[in-house]
């Protein structure tokens, strides 16, 4: 098991259809304590499920807007547990009407919520969990993004902005990040169905196109992407570090 003795955080667990649930199926399976977060309208959802993974807690992150719902969440785990060896980001939210209308119609305010919880959280996580010393020598952070960062996917909109700038922010951080001997990077999962995923118009059509196109001839799941992420997580991925890796049968690579 690659995770043998470690202890990783996973931020954005929602329900059983969650990528993050996934990962932290992975994880578990692989012998890492797992530690979940969710902000407070899944909290007894998500604590019914992690019934799954025995010894898997909960605690609660109710806004990653703002610092000191981060700060208090991480006080809790690190006085509970010590220090941590990976956290996951599995965090975006955008407004339904700016994934449902014409980018071009994206509100002042909506560009700004979608960039701070699906971007600079995880910035905000990162500067944290640093100040707060909870990360081990050697730890691991990991983003999910996905292939609207890179082209104009229709009825993705803001969200392809935020996935951008969140790419980018971890070329950044892991600089910052490597003096302490921490790594980051970003998977960019295929398309799931996920309950975010039900706010981007006409969504199955996406997975209909992956499944056509993509070399493998088939959509990802999240035991895939969660594997990914373990890998991420251990010291066999120990010299990654700023990278986005496409966790998608291949589907970025194929033209028209």
């Amino acid at each position: 098991m690659i995770l043998e003795g470690k202890k990783v955080v996973i931020m954005g667990v929602r329900n059983k259809w969650s990528i993050a649930w996934g990962a932290a199926q992975s994880s578990y399976e692989q012998g890492a304590k797992v530690i979940c977060t969710c902000s407070g309208d899944s909290l007894d959802k998500v604590k019914e499920l992690v019934q799954e993974l025995p010894g898997t807690e909960v605690y609660l992150c109710n806004d990653v807007g703002k610092d000191e719902d981060i700060r208090t969440c991480f006080e809790e785990i690190k006085k509970n547990h010590g220090k941590i060896d990976g956290i996951l980001h599995a965090i975006a939210h955008a407004n339904t009407e700016d994934l449902r209308n014409d980018f071009i119609l994206t509100s002042r305010d909506g560009y700004a919520h979608a960039q701070d919880v699906s971007s600079y959280s995880l910035v905000a996580i990162a500067r944290i969990a640093k100040e707060m010393d909870l990360l081990n020598d050697g730890a691991s952070i990991v983003a999910y993004t996905y292939y609207g960062s890179e082209k104009a996917i229709q009825g993705y909109n803001v969200m392809g902005v935020a996935k951008a700038a969140l790419e980018a922010s971890i070329k950044y951080l892991s600089v910052d990040l490597g003096k302490d001997n921490c790594r980051i990077n970003g998977i960019s999962a295929g398309p799931i169905k996920t309950l975010s995923a039900r706010g981007i118009k006409d969504f199955g059509s996406i997975l209909d196109v992956v499944e056509e196109r993509a070399p493998m001839h088939k959509n990802v799941t999240i035991k895939q992407v969660g594997d990914a992420t373990a890998f991420l997580f251990s010291d066999m991925s120990s010299a990654i570090t700023g990278e986005i890796i496409h966790v998608d049968n291949g589907f970025n690579v194929v033209g028209v």
